[in-house]
């Protein structure tokens, strides 16, 4: 009889230890359009997929207050008391923004439909890319579409559609900016170094920010001997080019002297970087008298019979 009656009392005191067992959840991550109540509660049992509101908007949370919590545990039968002050419930549901190339791609193929030209780069100023849900399959559109072809100016209105999110829409403005081709600098390089084909890349900058005298092309440069440090990522320059030295300065040079019927050598030390055909002064180490030369080939100059010693 004894055993009878425990039984029986753990039975009727079952549901009671079933709803004690009901706590919050003091934070939740969420991707879902709905908010259940099974987000909130954990062990709300038969009841957790019932539906108590909207989630927060992508990017965003939802804090529920003690107070609300108490309400919302009342209404739906569920033992819950708050195991300390403040208890709470935070909602976040992640976003993921709607990608800046996404948009710009869009406008650039409709751009181009109103006579916008092919090389255009566009700037589109204060673009605060909306959220929508992470896995969500995205879908952009325009509307509206209108461009001032004379000023490079055009505005629109993005639709953003996106699965469990009702449709988003936002003003764009901005303006399509004419470009030109420009040799840029692939590395650092030094005063004096050729430019090699992997030195240099083609690119294409705003017009406003290319300088006169900026090269256009890669065989505008390459073998071509820097006469200024250059830096990366910077437009090569074709005033600060030339040809590539020969002889450089302090170099020891063959020297020679042609005459009819004759031609002497001796040996020199250019004082001065010359290329190919360049004229460059040259002191002989023998007299010490510096002379002027024209370079010839690497390591070799030439000096016109009856050159006079250079007073220095």
């Amino acid at each position: 009889m004894k055993r009878t009656l425990a039984a029986l009392l753990l039975l009727l005191a079952a549901p009671a230890l079933a709803q004690e067992m009901v706590t919050v959840k003091p934070a939740v991550v969420i991707d879902s359009p709905t908010l259940h109540l099974g987000d909130i509660f954990a062990g709300a049992g038969a009841r957790a997929e019932v539906v108590i509101g909207t989630s927060p908007a992508p990017g965003r949370r939802l804090v529920v207050e003690a107070a609300q919590l108490a309400a919302l545990a009342r209404i739906h039968g569920l033992a819950w008391r708050p195991l300390m002050a403040g208890e709470r419930s935070i909602i976040e549901r992640p976003g993921r923004a709607v990608p800046q190339d996404e948009v710009l791609e869009l406008l650039r193929v409709e751009l181009l439909r109103l006579g916008m030209p092919a090389e255009s780069e566009l700037e589109l100023p204060n673009f605060a890319a909306p959220l929508v849900p992470v896995a969500a399959l995205l879908k952009l559109g325009l509307e509206g579409l209108v461009f001032d072809a004379a000023q490079g100016r055009f505005a629109a209105t993005l639709v953003v559609m996106a699965e469990g999110l009702p449709s988003q829409r936002l003003r764009l403005a901005g303006r399509a900016m004419a470009t030109v081709p420009v040799v840029v600098a692939t590395r650092r390089m030094a005063l004096g170094d050729v430019i090699r084909s992997a030195d240099v890349r083609l690119a294409r900058l705003r017009v406003e920010r290319v300088r006169p005298g900026a090269a256009e092309a890669p065989d505008q440069v390459i073998g071509q001997q820097l006469r200024r440090p250059m830096t990366e990522g910077f437009p090569v320059m074709t005033g600060d080019l030339g040809p590539p030295a020969v002889v450089t300065k302090n170099a020891l040079v063959v020297m020679t002297l042609d005459a009819p019927g004759l031609s002497l050598t001796v040996q020199g030390r250019a004082l001065a970087d010359a290329p190919q055909g360049g004229v460059l002064q040259v002191m002989n180490l023998e007299s010490h008298a510096v002379v002027e030369a024209l370079a010839t080939g690497p390591g070799r100059v030439r000096v016109a019979m009856g050159a006079v010693p250079v007073i220095r």
